[in-house]
């Protein structure tokens, strides 16, 4: 591993200007390009102390051994030069979106002198006008073959076109009326090329001209008592409107734009993005990606947009609608301005009818990314491989095959809860999940807490275990309790113990095991800012890969381990502020508060109700059901009066929001 001091530049050599930089390995092999403004205030940047660089920079200076850079007179340049350069070499370091297949598009060959309507893919060709993208090949077939008897246009490939020219008689197609048949000369080339201009022009958006003139043609031929032409006619506007209602209107204004949200965690990112034209939907497609770098989300966008659109000009639409304006979005859009050919925007929709539609894809978007984890941790060779990073980034004696991790959560040292959760075999155990109320700690002490709960549990663990020495020393420690023949809730010793958080709680939880003379499990921490994993005793943390599957295996131990003691948390919460708030109505005893609060769930469901609808509650008359509905009433007043800025949970970083 270099030192980045050993290749750092000379001092004064760096230039000012705009430039694109490259970091080399000691193999030559190019692990990170980057663009800046100005070359040498951001390249110095790289070269600090560093204990000062994100963890993820520091390991790509590490990684590398040399860095290059070249000059350009424009931000625009550096912004293609970047791409070019990221598109060549594959950085490692670089985040690269990619989907593991190639959307179909709606191509017309406009080029030919019989231009042919089919399915696209791969990379785009001149001379072909593109439509989409589809979601599925099966789409864009469905959508031709309703409009083919509207339009009919040659749909057939060049070796059944050049047979039927040879024989004289066209295809099944010609026959049934879903084309025109130029092969035999049935339609002139112009005559077929004003067929296809008119297909090119619906599938373009302008579809209320087609519909108007075959409804006026079609009045037309009943009043002539031409009714087989009309009943053509009618069968003609059925196909265009059901082509039409595959493709619904979200855009009233007929806009083309592409509209991108991203769904994050601190490890990968989800985009996905739909493809409006003339206001309607005509594609999505979506992209995984690791993250490699410390950008937030509006340096994804930038990296996102300019992977998209860096080779690409037909398919740049007019505007770009994104969840976060990218650093660089003026030089951006000149860019894709510069390649489409005429005014790109790249905006944050507010509201309307865009911030609704890209709510929508941001909802595509977590539900990809929830997938795509689903299919990642059931994948057992996933799985083993996490297991077997984790033995040896913690040179642990053996894979842990058991892993328990503990959080913390409190609301300003009140109502201060603690979670277990078990994850065996690289998969939760949610049977084995435990809650814990912390009893001898007041106030707010993440590290006092959290050694209670270790002691606790491990106590636990320790007189399970002389309870089964006494029963059967045969097959190892009874998992189900003789006497009553329930499972034994703490008879199983993990393999490695998790706790949120970095050394303090790591010293807290390695405590609390010698304390109880446990001494054969051992115990990490993962910080969440920078996702490090502390060991007892140790100054420095262990810095996983940013695609280790090990780290990931147990970020999603450490999140699950917080969600369950978040939702312990609120559900004591709730309670304890539904029994305060009622302690004063006379008449409302304790089973009677525990029946109001099974059937309303939270004071804000209570403070909503009316009071007939109080009254329902079992046990709960109109008297009483009008005292509870003041004191709710006084409690919601008391609240607001005194109300103060939305508090923040240290030991979990959330803000709470009061009821």
């Amino acid at each position: 591993m270099a030192t980045p001091s050993s290749y750092r530049p000379a001092p004064g050599s760096i230039p000012t200007k705009p430039g694109v930089y490259r970091f080399r390995d000691a193999k030559g092999r190019v692990i990170y390009v980057g663009k800046a403004k100005s070359l040498r205030p951001r390249l110095s940047s790289y070269f600090q102390d560093i204990g000062n660089l994100h963890p993820r920079t520091a390991t790509m200076v590490t990684t590398g051994a040399s860095v290059e850079w070249t000059v350009v007179d424009t931000e625009v340049e550096a912004l293609q030069l970047e791409y070019s350069w990221i598109k060549e070499f594959d950085p490692r370091f670089n985040v690269k979106y990619r989907d593991d297949k190639s959307y179909p598009w709606l191509a017309v060959t406009v080029g030919e002198e019989f231009p042919r309507v089919m399915v696209g893919r791969g990379a785009k060709r001149k001379g072909t006008r593109y439509f989409g993208p589809y979601s599925h090949a099966w789409a864009i077939r469905e959508t031709v073959d309703l409009l083919l008897r509207v339009f009919p246009m040659r749909s057939c490939s060049n070796g059944v076109f050049k047979r039927s020219s040879q024989i004289g008689r066209p295809c099944l197609l010609g026959y049934i009326d879903k084309c025109s048949a130029p092969c035999v000369g049935s339609v002139t080339p112009e005559q077929h090329r004003e067929i296809v201009d008119d297909f090119c022009d619906f599938m373009a958006g302008n579809t209320a001209a087609f519909t108007r003139r075959i409804e006026k043609e079609m009045y037309a031929a009943s009043e002539a008592l031409d009714f087989e032409k009309a009943a053509r006619l009618r069968d003609d506007l059925g196909a265009l409107n059901k082509a039409l209602e595959k493709q619904a209107v979200v855009l009233g204004d007929g806009t083309d734009a592409d509209v991108i949200a991203l769904a994050e965690d601190p490890l990968e990112v989800a985009v996905q993005i739909f493809y409006v034209r003339g206001g309607r939907i005509r594609g999505q497609r979506g992209w995984v990606a690791d993250r490699t770098d410390e950008g937030g989300t509006p340096e994804l966008v930038q990296d996102f947009v300019l992977q998209l659109y860096g080779g690409e000009s037909d398919s740049i639409p007019r505007e770009v609608l994104v969840p976060a304006l990218p650093p660089d979005s003026g030089v951006l859009e000149e860019l894709l301005t510069e390649r489409r050919g005429s005014k790109v925007a790249i905006r944050v929709p507010q509201r309307g009818d865009k911030r609704d539609l890209q709510q929508t894809v941001a909802t595509n978007a977590a539900q990809a990314l929830a997938l795509h984890k689903t299919k990642r941790a059931s994948d057992l060779t996933t799985r083993n491989r996490a297991l077997e990073e984790i033995q040896q980034s913690l040179s642990l004696d053996e894979v842990p095959l058991r892993i328990e991790c503990y959080d913390v959560s409190n609301l300003q040292g009140t109502e201060v809860v603690a979670s277990m959760v078990v994850f065996e075999d690289g998969l939760a155990r949610k049977s084995e999940y435990r809650r814990f109320v912390i009893r001898g700690v007041d106030g707010q002490n993440d590290v006092a807490s959290m050694h209670e709960v270790i002691t606790r549990r491990f106590r636990r663990l320790l007189d399970e275990q002389a309870r089964s020495e006494t029963v059967s020393t045969d097959s190892g420690p009874m998992l189900v309790d003789p006497e009553t023949g329930r499972p034994r809730k703490f008879a199983y010793a993990p393999s490695l113990v998790v706790v949120d958080g970095g050394p303090p709680q790591v010293a807290a939880a390695e405590q609390a095991l010698a304390d109880l003379g446990v001494n054969d499990i051992p115990v990490c921490g993962l910080a969440k800012r920078l996702e490090e994993v502390w060991l007892p005793g140790e100054e420095d943390p262990v810095i996983m890969a940013r695609t280790s599957e090990g780290l990931y295996l147990l970020q999603r131990i450490r999140d699950e381990a917080h969600r369950f003691a978040i939702t312990h948390h609120r559900n004591r919460r709730s309670k304890s502020m539904v029994e305060s708030a009622l302690d004063d109505v006379p008449g409302l005893g304790e089973v009677r508060r525990k029946t109001l609060l099974k059937h309303f769930g939270s004071l804000k469901k209570l403070r909503e109700a009316e009071v007939d609808q109080i009254a329902l509650v079992p046990g709960i008359g109109p008297r009483t059901a009008t005292a509870i509905k003041d004191a709710v009433a006084k409690a919601d007043a008391t609240r607001k009066t005194s109300a103060k800025a939305p508090t923040v949970n240290t030991a979990t970083g959330e803000i709470i929001e009061e009821d």
